[in-house]
């Protein structure tokens, strides 16, 4: 049970870290409507899963 609640976390977080980068990268190239929307979804997905995955590496290097 405690690993899925930490999944879960682990989720939300690296999913609320990707979404700001993205809407960050959208705000910094002041894109609006469909493309901004794209580009940002694009990047916000690339940052999620580049922390989920470097923090599992990192979890699992631990112990």
């Amino acid at each position: 049970m405690a690993s899925i609640v930490g999944s879960i976390l682990g989720i939300l977080v690296c999913g609320g870290i990707g979404g700001a980068g993205g809407w960050a990268l959208v705000t910094a190239l002041g894109l609006t409507g469909t493309p901004g929307a794209l580009v940002a979804a694009v990047a916000a997905m690339a940052v999620s899963a580049a922390l989920w995955a470097g923090g599992s590496s990192l979890l699992r290097a631990l112990g």
